[in-house]
């Protein structure tokens, strides 16, 4: 039996014991713990910004990709006392819980000390959890159709959303598929981004039965791309950008330009758009943060999407559903929102 390695770190004044560093995660393409570390650290200036204030979801996978894993919504209660956390009332629960809140490199390698190799992310920041910072796609093909169908939806969204006076942006999954993220960063609620997310999904598959579904059913994907505009919801979480995925080599979902998804799509090589870590550290460093819009940019949505994807009867109709069918899923305090705190170690 090899012997285990282990080893203190001092980084940013926190002590850190590092573990099992030799164990590989991925079995494929031989990446190891240690290497995990290593480029959740030298990514670190570029991600956190990413994941700072909004409430973490880890998913873990301790005996690496070809094992068990699970999410892990409550932040581990062994961890430091340094770690901030966000308190979140789960209806579903009916109790409060304690989100991990990623806010410096030393919080992101104890979390990659751990095997979290996927991060998801709420919309929202933990002090204003009803209002999403973005709107989002989730482009997701299902075979045989690729990355490569995504590339032409996502291609025509963007164009919509031009029509309307908005940007956005695209990145990779990680895994099949496209996402595009629409920056706000202004007043507005989750009853808006659904009614226009949800809008725009039911347009496309009316005017383009061939190429798109909006319902995540498995019977009418084939060969067609979903639509899926149901992560604009407060209590779901999506894979942060720069985040590993469990593949099997250690791919990332990684912003990407217009340019190269027009170029993915008219070459029809799905593999124009895998990236894995090596090649995003490369890409970051010639590139800079194509992503950096996202957390930057503040955007109005505008009344002309709302009205084009159903207006008011459309949003009263979403906030009757959401009340409607959330009994118990609210905490008894009106207008609370989140709560940071640090650890209670």
């Amino acid at each position: 039996m090899a012997k285990e390695t282990s080893v203190e770190v001092q980084i940013e004044a926190r002590t850190l014991k590092l573990t099992n560093l030799e164990k590989v995660l991925y079995p494929e393409a031989g990446f190891t713990k240690a290497q995990v570390i290593d480029y959740y650290t030298r990514i670190a200036p570029i991600i956190l910004p990413h994941t700072r204030d909004h409430p973490l979801t880890l998913k873990r996978y301790p005996n690496g990709v070809d094992a068990e894993f699970f999410y892990e919504k409550n932040c581990p209660k062994h961890r430091p006392p340094w770690v901030e956390t966000a308190t979140v009332w789960s209806g579903g629960n009916n109790r409060d819980m304690y989100y991990c809140l990623c806010q410096d490199v030393p919080t992101l390698v104890w979390l990659a000390q751990i095997a979290t190799l996927e991060f998801h992310t709420s919309l929202s920041k933990a002090k204003k959890l009803p209002q999403p910072c973005t709107l989002v796609f989730d482009l997701d093909p299902g075979p045989p159709a690729t990355i490569v169908e995504c590339c032409r939806i996502g291609l025509m969204l963007r164009d919509v959303f031009k029509e309307h006076g908005l940007e956005c942006c695209a990145k990779t999954s990680g895994s099949k598929g496209l996402q595009l993220y629409v920056p706000l960063n202004t007043a507005v609620t989750y009853e808006e981004t659904k009614v226009v997310s949800k809008g725009l999904a039911q347009m496309f598959e009316e005017k383009h039965p061939d190429l798109v579904v909006h319902k995540q059913l498995k019977e009418l994907r084939k060969g067609r791309v979903l639509i899926d505009w149901s992560q604009n919801d407060q209590y779901k979480t999506t894979v942060n950008v720069y985040s590993l995925r469990a593949r099997a080599r250690p791919t990332v979902s990684t912003p990407v330009s217009w340019e190269e998804v027009e170029r993915c799509l008219k070459s029809g090589d799905p593999s124009l758009l895998v990236f894995d870590s090596d090649q995003v550290l490369a890409r970051v460093a010639k590139l800079g943060d194509l992503f950096d819009p996202i957390i930057k940019k503040k955007q109005k949505l505008p009344r002309s999407l709302l009205e084009a994807t159903g207006g008011g009867p459309a949003l009263e109709k979403m906030a009757n559903r959401r009340h409607g069918t959330s009994r118990g899923r609210y905490p008894p305090q009106k207008g609370r929102t989140g709560k940071m705190e640090r650890g209670e170690e």
